[in-house]
């Protein structure tokens, strides 16, 4: 239940009130994952006059506001076409209208496409008001914990690599029983994640050279048992979607 609803106008007074001890207190880009989870007393700090929706070009990395939402990434020119396609995997227009980019990380679960996507892309969180810099990777399992009391302002991803994703799901549109997102540099870096299970998507490989990237890909879902599917069949789909995002990668 939200019992306190504050609009402010300055980051300085955003983070006073979401670092309050005495009522928890929850920032709002959109609000679709708020409106998920209300079991409980909650104010809430709307976040749309702080000026953080903003794409932006830094040469070799992209950096967007925390609120830009899903449409706005979906529809930016500088945004690479299969990442369009993870976007529109992620959520509905209606929602990717209002859904925005930081709260749809916040809210992620393993079966995120956007999310798993990416985690492969080594994208960054910056946060205030400590101006921390905090991969992916190392917030998603501790996320509950790095937002007390602080705030995700952007985030940033290189815009100068090839990404390829691969899925399997019940039907197009459902949210993947295993799907897998591999990123390559033009170094020749390669990471890999893991998606379709758990709290959060998994990163199986990082790496100058592909091999092995499918056998740490079956290893990673040895234990990837629920409703939808069980480990083994889900640790022969990560292995086989991961050869073929692979070999999408190397025709290029």
């Amino acid at each position: 239940m939200i019992i306190e609803y504050h609009r402010p106008n300055t980051m300085e007074e955003a983070l006073k009130l979401l670092a309050r001890k005495d009522i928890q207190t929850r920032p709002i880009g959109g609000g679709t994952a708020l409106s998920r989870n209300q079991e409980y007393p909650v104010a809430v700090v709307d976040l749309q006059d702080l000026d953080i929706n903003q794409i932006k070009d830094r040469g070799t990395i992209l950096e967007l506001g925390a609120t830009v939402t899903l449409q706005n990434m979906l529809e930016a020119t500088n945004i690479f076409p299969e990442l369009e396609e993870i976007i529109r995997h992620e959520a509905t227009y209606n929602l990717r209208q209002v859904a925005s980019i930081a709260g749809t990380l916040v809210a992620a679960s393993g079966r995120s496409p956007f999310a798993t996507a990416l985690l492969a892309m080594d994208t960054q969180l910056i946060i205030k008001p400590d101006e921390k810099i905090i991969g992916l990777g190392d917030f998603l399992p501790l996320r509950s914990d790095w937002l007390k009391g602080r705030l995700i302002v952007a985030i940033s991803f290189p815009n100068n690599v090839a990404i390829k994703y691969e899925y399997v799901a019940r039907s197009p549109a459902d949210q993947p029983i295993v799907c897998v997102a591999v990123c390559k540099w033009p170094s020749g870096r390669i990471r890999v994640a893991l998606g379709g299970f758990g709290d959060a998507p998994m990163f199986v490989f990082d790496g100058t050279e592909s091999g092995g990237a499918e056998m740490a890909a079956k290893n990673a879902y040895s234990l990837a048992e629920d409703e939808w599917a069980g480990a083994e069949y889900r640790q022969e789909v990560a292995s086989i979607l991961t050869s073929r995002a692979l070999s999408r990668l190397a025709k290029e």
